[in-house]
Order: structure tokens, then C-alpha cells, then sequence
């Protein structure tokens, strides 16, 4: 039995809320997020209507944790441009993880979700920054999180408006050369 005073989920609820974020994500495969319904995800995903809303106020608040969970795997590829040797190559990675997941980068970046999106982002980044330590260099540390967040959500979003599609080898000189080269220089 759970005790009451806890604040660990159970089991049943970790599966639940995993349920619910891979249905949302094969939905947005299919269409744009504000033709998805709660009945529709409740329904694809095996849950009661009611059931739905002990784990989410909104479907608006499962997409924030799924964006979350994306940001997260998404920084886990973008870090190591700062890192790497090759960022050209980092970057071709982080474009590759995008077209991936088109659908919801798309529904992430260029839907109603952009605002929460870049502030998440944002703020997963400043931790990520922190723990790497200080950078050094002519732009502060904060600034330069910010600037390579905001300028890469917005090329990220740009490719994905592209029809058709620019090649992932010319995106990934685009953000080197506009992004990564300018907030890692030294002077």
C-alpha cells in the first residue's frame, strides 16, 4: 500500500503519465495539437476520460512535460556542441534528433507552445551551463546561454517551416557559423 504522506508516484501512475506522453507524441505524428482531444488521447492510450485529469489539468499541461522531456533529450545533444571538437558534426546530430521528431518539434516550435517552449529551454540550458562551469570569454555566461537558445529555437523553427526542407548539412554550417562560432568566441 502507498502511504499517504509520500510524494513518490507509484508504479501505476509513472506507467499511466508514460502512456499518456507516447499517445500524445503518436497523435501529433498524425496532426497539429489543437485538433488533438482529451477523449481522443484518453481513448488511443487505454484510460478513462476522468483518469485523464488525476494526472494533467489540461492537455496543454501534458505537452509542456512532454516538451520537457524533448528539451531534455534534445540538450543532451546540443551540449556537446559547445564541448566538441567538431561542431559541425554536433550539430548535424541536433538537426537529425529534429527530424526525428518532426511532428512534435514542429507543434514545439512553430505552435502556440513557442513561448513556454523557449523558457523551458532556456531554463534546462542555465543548469546544464552551470554545472559545466564558466565558459570565460568576452560575453557573459547567462547571455550566452540565452542567445544560443533563443537563435537556435528560432532556426529550428525556421527549418521546420521550410517547404521543401532544407538539407541538414547546410542547417548544421548555418547554426555553426551563426550560432555556435559567435557565443563561443573568446574575443
Amino acid at each position: 500500500m502507498n502511504d499517504p504522506q509520500s510524494t513518490t508516484p507509484d508504479a501505476r501512475q509513472v506507467r499511466t503519465r508514460a502512456t499518456l506522453l507516447a499517445t500524445l507524441l503518436s497523435l501529433l505524428e498524425t496532426r497539429p495539437f489543437d485538433q488533438i482531444t482529451i477523449r481522443e488521447i484518453s481513448k488511443a492510450a487505454g484510460i478513462g476520460y476522468a483518469t485523464f485529469f488525476r494526472h494533467y489539468p489540461s492537455k496543454e499541461a501534458l505537452l509542456h512535460d512532454l516538451a520537457a522531456d524533448e528539451i531534455a533529450s534534445l540538450l543532451a545533444r546540443a551540449v556537446p556542441i559547445v564541448f566538441a571538437e567538431d561542431h559541425r558534426q554536433s550539430c548535424v546530430t541536433l538537426f537529425e534528433h529534429v527530424a526525428e521528431h518532426r511532428a512534435l518539434w514542429s507543434t514545439l516550435l512553430t505552435g502556440g507552445a513557442a513561448t513556454t517552449l523557449k523558457q523551458e529551454f532556456t531554463e534546462q540550458a542555465k543548469r546544464i551551463a552551470e554545472r559545466h562551469g564558466a565558459v570565460g570569454g568576452w560575453m557573459p555566461d547567462e547571455l550566452r546561454v540565452v542567445f544560443a537558445v533563443s537563435a537556435t529555437v528560432e532556426i529550428l523553427a525556421w527549418w521546420l517551416q521550410q517547404d521543401p526542407p532544407v538539407e541538414i548539412a547546410r542547417m548544421a554550417v548555418i547554426l555553426d557559423r551563426l550560432v555556435v562560432a559567435p557565443a563561443m568566441a573568446v574575443e
